[in-house]
């Protein structure tokens, strides 16, 4: 989850003000300060405090702002995760987690000073209305959107509101060279947190999850009941990346692998008081093989289920390991539209393991040491991951597990060289997007011709693209030896291509063909595998 960043100086101003005011006591409130530090409530001094300031200070102080400071730093004087959401943000956060918002359902880019589609959302407001990838939105309602120097935030508040509200775009399209109006009715936008799904092989299925929100198990079982239609007897469950959410939606998923009975997790909050969760007789994927993408940025949830099906025995954790975060955080309400998230409890894995990294020296010093993961090779090799005796549990079949600091993988997969994680990093910051809008933007009707399944087979990103990409590439300070990765860059082109043309499943399906975990997992799969598709492997794994 995203952490408010925060500053003591403020703060510090704040509490010398306190002691001036004791140490003045020229103040014309009915209670002294002698009262207000002897014998009223905690809660009574910082209330005090800023009446002091609102009153009384000398010169006019925001004191909504020291509020805000002065609750991010008690928050991070608790734990990492404990956080304050501004009221400011709690709109952005809620439909984060809530899994949907009203608006008009498209994916867009500020490009030149124009709102320009990227993708419409499938059945969306927009889609209905046939609005097209390349359209640019001149303006909604009476507001003009181009050349304004306009952030995302503020045209997203112009295109959203109620739902059933309607909107007037003024939309010019660059293939037909026309301006033309529409209205669109606003309407429930799903933000989708399965990412992808597709038949990785004839008998397997994979599901990407990005994050567990109120609508991801209803998405899960969709893709999972639409993959087993489509014949899935296996499953490969990508939590990569994945920061967690909410726990219930954990304990859901993890149902559908695990028997009547066992247990998911349990958690103990500050009194002892244990809370046990049970897999309930629900499964549909039970004694079927299934294999766990985790890594070093899988937290939360996504550890919640890989310990379950680890400490129960079932299926394979594939990666590295992941981040490490055992604590449980409730969303309370402040009463003026902020929130925070509170810690009030800690999860254990079913043989009793805290995956928690210890924080016991700062926040600071705890994201250090997840950095450090990268400079004391642990991402490199499995041999370097530090391990307590102490720490040490077993499943019912006896297999060793570690406790303090994330799920430690079955089967480990090392990182990309700096080289490959850079061209990731360039397709995660959208980059490559960026670069393929505009390559689609001047000539989309190259693409017409080919279906999905002939893009996936027959289409290559030909020297021609891959040179202008390097030129662009350059020309933005990005600077790393193309050419030595030619097919890696030419791959992740085709399948930005892939996603703006046809939608985030092929996209995902054309990266699968050179990701080293996957790799590892069909190898994992088939004992009789050849020696080229683990020369595949290896190369994967190298680059």
């Amino acid at each position: 989850m995203k952490r408010i960043n925060t500053y003591l100086w403020p703060t510090i101003i704040a509490a010398a003000l306190a002691i001036g005011i004791f140490l003045g006591g020229k103040l014309n409130f009915n209670d002294s300060p002698e009262r207000l530090f002897t014998t009223n409530s905690k809660k009574d001094k910082l209330n005090r405090l800023i009446d002091y300031i609102d009153y009384e200070y000398v010169d006019d102080i925001n004191t909504d702002s020291i509020v805000d400071i002065t609750v991010n730093n008690i928050l991070e004087k608790l734990d990492p995760h404990s956080v304050y959401i501004p009221k400011k943000e709690m709109s952005r956060v809620a439909d984060n987690m809530k899994g949907d918002f009203v608006g008009i359902g498209i994916n867009f880019y500020a490009y030149k000073d124009t709102i320009s589609v990227i993708r419409t959302i499938d059945n969306g407001p927009s889609f209905k209305k046939g609005i097209k990838a390349g359209d640019r939105i001149l303006m909604a309602d009476l507001d003009t959107l181009y050349g304004k120097n306009l952030g995302s935030g503020t045209i997203v508040k112009k295109l959203k509101g109620k739902k059933g509200t309607i909107v007037n775009l003024k939309v010019y399209r660059k293939e037909e060279d026309k301006i033309f109006d529409v209205k669109i009715k606003r309407d429930l936008v799903p933000i989708k947190s399965v990412e992808a799904y597709y038949m990785l092989t004839e008998d397997m299925g994979y599901i990407k999850v990005n994050r567990f929100a109120e609508t991801t198990y209803r998405e899960f079982d969709a893709a999972l009941k639409e993959l087993t239609k489509q014949g899935a007897k296996k499953l490969t469950l990508d939590l990569r990346d994945n920061p967690g959410g909410y726990l219930g939606v954990a304990e859901e998923m993890a149902d559908e692998f695990l028997k009547d009975g066992k247990l998911i997790l349990f958690t103990k909050n500050k009194k002892g008081k244990i809370d046990k969760i049970f897999a309930s007789e629900k499964g549909k994927f039970e004694d079927k093989p299934v294999y766990v993408l985790i890594n070093e940025r899988s937290a939360s949830a996504s550890e919640i289920i890989a310990g379950a099906l680890q400490d129960n025995d079932i299926g394979t954790i594939v990666g590295r390991r992941s981040f490490g975060k055992g604590l449980v955080q409730r969303e309370m309400e402040l009463g003026d539209g902020s929130a925070v998230r509170l810690t009030v409890s800690r999860y254990y894995t079913p043989t009793g393991r805290s995956i928690q990294k210890t924080y016991e020296n700062g926040n600071k010093d705890y994201y250090k040491k997840f950095t450090e993961r990268y400079s004391n090779g642990e991402l490199m090799s499995a041999d370097s991951i530090k391990v307590a005796d102490s720490l040490k549990f077993k499943t019912p079949k006896g297999k060793i597990v570690y406790g303090g600091g994330g799920i430690i993988p079955d089967i480990f997969v090392p990182i990309g060289t700096n080289e490959e994680e850079a061209i990731k990093s360039m397709d995660s910051y959208g980059i490559l997007s960026y670069f393929v809008f505009e390559h689609l933007d001047e000539d989309r009707k190259r693409y017409e011709d080919y279906t999905q399944q002939e893009f996936i087979s027959d289409y290559k990103v030909d020297d021609i693209l891959f040179e202008n990409f390097v030129e662009y590439a350059m020309a933005r300070n990005l600077k790393m030896n193309f050419y030595d990765f030619e097919d890696s860059v030419k791959l992740y082109l085709k399948a930005a291509l892939a996603e703006q043309l046809y939608g985030a499943n092929i996209y995902a399906k054309i990266k699968s063909t050179k990701d080293a975990m996957l790799l590892k997992v069909l190898y994992l799969d088939t004992p009789t595998l050849s020696q080229e598709t683990e020369g595949e492997i290896n190369d994967a794994e190298s680059n």
